[in-house]
């Protein structure tokens, strides 16, 4: 079937795919948005049913979006923001096709437009545009550790983006692991609901939620810290891993493995492979616990000197029980085998993380190892862009924060674009 010639397709109708979509509607350029479901479909499935957002409500505005919460400073369940996101959709009439999965976009680099294989409900469809905007994030394949595979059949499985609730599982404990923002929420939500939890801890920083008076966030906007670039991070800082820290309760918490401990939870060492019945642990706990201590200490420590530097008045550290140091990591247990059966483990959820599929892209903008090729979300593929990925231009791009910014600055060579190849008259 015949369609209108666009000036731009966009991928993903996430936060990301909506900000560039009011954008492009700005400055009237056509345009079409393609969600493989429906808007906000991460949030939507990927998401636990007590998961909150690590970010108060009002660091979650869309460009052009007015405050839609009644409390500014609390933390939204995920279908109170999918709800935010349908409004704003429907708020700028942004031009949203849901259930359309992209197949493959190819370019015809003598005419110079691309062409975008979609299926519309299972309908195939073809589309062409001038320029593309993949949004769709850059975790939409699930990480899972290939010897997952070996644990026995009856130990049930689950990534944490499959996972809801306790209710959903089997009786018995739970060993989670992966103690990253999803791990240690995942832990904490077992634990609130009864269940005996092992956490097989990983390598990963951790935050006090609120620090002398203010959202921890508010204190590394302020200084600064989310403003740092791309080429400015060093390679530790781009591959570290979303601290821990969590959005539930009225004014959300600080989450910690000792204070997870306190709640019952076993604390182990990172998971390095498996059998049937068994799980192998490296001897690392002590060294996550430590690593998390050092990293929060070191945060507070950095706005110490910026209160005393701005000479900002502020009050005094608050006292925080899961904020305080474990300094002989007591809260770990030393194992490095650990039985299921025994235990009487009978479910696994696998908090490893996402990796990116970009397959549908025939183009040449993969690195060696399949990463994506681009400078500040701008492709080598003339007309090409990227939005919504971690650190696309900043350390602000992995967050909801970010994208006004990051969508601002697409929006800009997007126009460029057009005026480099605006007809002759």
């Amino acid at each position: 079937m015949d369609h209108p010639f666009l000036d731009v397709v966009v991928i993903g109708a996430g936060h990301a795919g909506l900000a560039i979509s009011k954008l492009l509607s700005d400055h009237q350029l056509s345009h079409l948005v393609f969600e493989r479901g429906k808007i906000g479909e991460s949030w939507r499935s990927q998401r636990w049913d007590s998961f909150k957002l690590n970010s108060v409500n009002r660091l979650n505005l869309l460009p052009g979006q007015t405050a839609v919460f009644q409390d500014s400073e609390a933390f939204s369940f995920a279908p109170e923001f999918v709800t935010q996101l349908e409004a704003y959709g429907q708020e700028f009439a942004l031009p949203i096709v849901e259930n359309a999965v992209v197949t493959a976009i190819e370019k015809d680099e003598t005419r110079s437009f691309f062409s975008i294989r979609v299926s519309i409900q299972g309908v195939p469809e073809v589309y062409y545009s001038r320029q593309v905007v993949v949004a769709s994030g850059g975790q939409n394949k699930l990480t899972v550790p290939h010897f997952a595979q070996k644990i026995a059949p009856d130990i049930v499985q689950k990534h944490a983006s499959e996972y809801r609730s306790a209710a959903q599982l089997p009786p018995g404990a739970v060993l989670v692991v992966g103690s990253a923002q999803s791990g240690t929420q995942i832990a904490e939500d077992l634990s609130n609901a009864g269940r005996q939890v092992f956490l097989s801890t990983c390598k990963v920083g951790r935050i006090p939620r609120t620090y002398r008076g203010r959202d921890i966030f508010d204190w590394m906007f302020e200084m600064g810290l989310y403003d740092t670039t791309h080429e400015e991070a060093s390679p530790d800082l781009l591959q570290t891993r979303p601290p821990q820290v969590s959005g539930v309760g009225i004014r959300g918490k600080t989450c910690s493995l000792q204070s997870l401990a306190r709640k019952g939870a076993v604390i182990l060492g990172k998971v390095e492979n498996a059998d049937s019945d068994t799980v192998y642990l490296q001897p690392n706990a002590a060294e996550h616990v430590l690593f998390a201590d050092a990293f929060s200490a070191k945060l507070k420590s950095a706005v110490d000197d910026y209160i005393r530097q701005e000479n900002i008045a502020a009050p005094s550290p608050e006292e925080d029980p899961n904020d305080l140091p474990d300094e002989t990591a007591s809260c770990i247990v030393s194992v490095t085998t650990l039985s299921l059966k025994a235990n009487n483990i009978t479910s696994v959820i696998w908090a490893t993380g996402f990796s990116s599929d970009f397959s549908y892209l025939k183009l040449p903008v993969f690195n060696e190892d399949r990463t994506l090729r681009h400078h500040n979300g701008i492709a080598e593929v003339d007309g090409l862009y990227f939005l919504g990925l971690p650190w696309l231009r900043k350390r602000a791009s992995g967050i909801i924060w970010g994208i006004q910014d990051d969508a601002s600055w697409i929006a800009k060579r997007i126009l460029q674009f057009g005026e480099r190849h605006k007809p002759a008259v």
